[in-house]
């Protein structure tokens, strides 16, 4: 089952729960998303990109494998999203951001949709912090291979600019990234996106 696992994820397809959402609009590459309500379990860490992606994984990863008060293993989901939490963007190039190195990140897990929030486990690390998620739109943009900051820059770009076609909704949210596979998993098969959440226009 292990090497059955690991084939699955080097071939981009495992087989984790993700959030559950209905396709409203969809492009070749871009779609409008209406997401169920969601549990998470987030922790916030400032510092770069990657330092805050490394850090901010063995916090929840830490405490879905059983570092919480009931030492209990939770099933790892897709995906992990990364999101800035200021607006200390510093501009790069004509449609590149790259985050300062004192930048504040926050990491979210979605929680398996069998728990609640009074029936999943209290962590044992006061900087992860359980949240429930309310229904919401979220526009996304997808691309395969290697993510970098620069790369995430130019396609959450080209994701605010698509919306500026589509008034019946409106920005909510800085761009998220979401990884959706194992680092090993085979570069044309990985999925990546940037997320958007948005809101109904008035």
């Amino acid at each position: 089952m292990l090497f059955l696992s690991a084939a699955c994820s080097l071939f981009g397809h495992g087989s984790e729960e993700q959030p559950r959402y209905q396709v409203v609009m969809k492009t070749e590459d871009k779609e409008i998303r209406k997401y169920e309500s969601t549990i998470v379990a987030k922790t916030t860490i400032q510092g770069s990109f990657k330092e805050a992606q490394s850090q901010g994984f063995n916090l929840l990863a830490g405490y879905i494998f059983g570092k919480n008060k009931a030492q209990k293993k939770i099933a790892m989901t897709a995906p992990v999203v990364q999101k800035a939490e200021s607006e200390k963007i510093a501009m790069t190039a004509p449609v590149v951001m790259k985050p300062s190195d004192n930048q504040s990140w926050t990491m979210t897990f979605s929680m398996p949709s069998s728990f609640t929030l009074e029936t999943l486990p209290t962590p044992t690390d006061a900087r992860v912090v359980i949240e429930k998620i309310e229904p919401r739109y979220v526009a996304a943009i997808r691309f395969t291979g290697f993510w970098g900051e620069e790369k995430n820059a130019q396609k959450a770009h080209a994701l605010k600019e698509w919306l500026k076609t589509q008034p019946e909704y409106k920005v909510a949210s800085e761009a998220m990234f979401a990884g959706y596979n194992p680092p090993w998993t085979l570069p044309f098969l990985r999925r990546n996106e940037m997320l958007i959440e948005l809101r109904l226009a008035d």
